[in-house]
């Protein structure tokens, strides 16, 4: 059975992720919630999963640390349907085998719905699982297509790599301040996620009138050496360079620019949050950096600015848009659970049946990663993306 076209309210819950600032010390954490509000016989057990040791987790302890700030107002809140959350988290180093056995653990634990996974290899991986199970899934990061496809319990709240692809060619070529023609690509062959975005933007960048002048990759074992690519991008004239890749290689990326001399307008994806608190790098180099994404911490709303001051007054940090997609994805589980008036005591099949149902006629309103967002059949998001600029250490918000 298809999922339905919805539209999404908000959800989940979750308590407890003992993960210091963004840079998280790893590990696994579980709390209940006895001494939180909402009925103390029977509560919902949701489980997350993502990287908070290794190169990624930067990634997965935002998205810990923001669902817990979500759960705790939840649990405060009354709880959901007036049962209370109990939460866990598990590390899978970014790891596909790791966070497998990290999903088995939490169903030993008794996880009903998951919140994960953070990354788009362990995701797809896990994705297999949940779905063979019935169990309810929603990722706030893993933005491949192979995540949902033919998996009808799982939903994203990040943008697909396609529409990410398509997203920046489109403001690229509309972008009237920059009047870009010529672009170079730079991108990871070896990643699922870099390479879709690479091909969507390649064959959009066509309809729309902007001329590729170099595309080149590096693979995970060539991640630390870039200049080849950046001399081609030279040598073709690109006033544009689009890095669809993660901070860690777009930081050397910049470094050795510099060092070349090489100053063009650099652009990147959702992967790029996170270089300004990259620990030992030059904040300085990343200054006119525009990339897309649908959170700026820097957002004058009531509820961004909410959210940021209470994960800066609990972990001493900014978040990004990774924290702030799963801070959504709590929610929209909960909306999901008061809609179909579920119940802890319903097995996982029939919970996963009833939030899949549900998710048919929600719509997720005042979200702080979008407004009115909505999925097509597949469960793939549909929200408008927002471009923002890096000036003076900060992303500030671009018109």
């Amino acid at each position: 059975m298809k999922k339905r076209l919805l539209s999404l309210g908000m959800a989940l819950m979750l308590t407890a992720v003992a993960v210091t600032g963004c840079q998280g010390s790893g590990g696994s954490s579980s709390s209940g919630s006895g001494d939180s509000a909402g009925s103390s016989e029977g509560s919902f057990y949701i489980g997350g999963i993502g990287p908070t040791t290794g190169a990624a987790a930067i990634y997965g302890s935002c998205v810990a640390n923001a669902a817990q700030i979500a759960v705790d107002e939840i649990n405060a809140n009354g709880g959901i349907n007036g049962y209370n959350v109990e939460y866990r988290f598990e590390d899978d180093v970014n790891d596909a085998e790791k966070s497998v056995n990290a999903y088995n653990s939490l169903k030993d634990w008794g996880m009903q719905i998951l919140m994960g996974t953070v990354t788009t290899t362990p995701c797809i991986a896990v994705a297999t699982e949940t779905s063979a199970d019935g169990m309810f899934e929603i990722t706030p990061s893993a933005s491949s297509t192979d995540v949902i496809d033919g998996n009808d319990n799982v939903y994203q709240v990040c943008f697909t790599d396609p529409n990410q692809g398509s997203a920046s060619a489109d403001y690229i070529a509309n972008d009237e301040s920059n009047n870009v023609s010529k672009v170079a690509v730079i991108y990871d062959s070896s990643s699922v996620y870099s390479s879709g975005i690479h091909d969507t933007f390649v064959s959009e960048a066509a309809n729309v009138g902007l001329e590729v002048v170099s595309d080149t990759a590096f693979t995970a074992d060539t991640n630390t050496d870039f200049s080849t690519q950046l001399q081609k991008a030279q040598e073709s004239g690109a006033e544009l360079v689009f890095l669809p890749i993660y901070y860690q290689e777009a930081s050397i990326i910049l470094q050795q620019a510099k060092s070349m001399n090489y100053a063009p307008i650099f652009f990147g994806v959702d992967g790029m949050d996170g270089i300004l608190t990259l620990e030992g790098f030059d904040t300085s180099l990343a200054e006119g950096v525009m990339l897309l994404t649908p959170f700026s911490a820097d957002a004058e709303d009531e509820t961004t600015q909410n959210f940021v001051a209470q994960y800066k007054e609990a972990y001493g940090d900014v978040p990004n848009q990774f924290g702030a997609d799963a801070y959504d994805a709590i929610y929209i589980i909960k909306e999901a659970i008061e809609a179909a008036g579920a119940t802890p005591d319903m097995s996982t099949d029939e919970l996963g049946a009833a939030l899949t149902e549900a998710m048919g006629s929600l719509t997720f309103e005042g979200g702080i990663t979008g407004d009115s967002m909505q999925w097509d059949e597949n469960g793939a998001v549909n929200k408008a993306p927002k471009a923002v600029i890096i000036e003076n250490g900060s992303y500030k918000p671009m018109d």
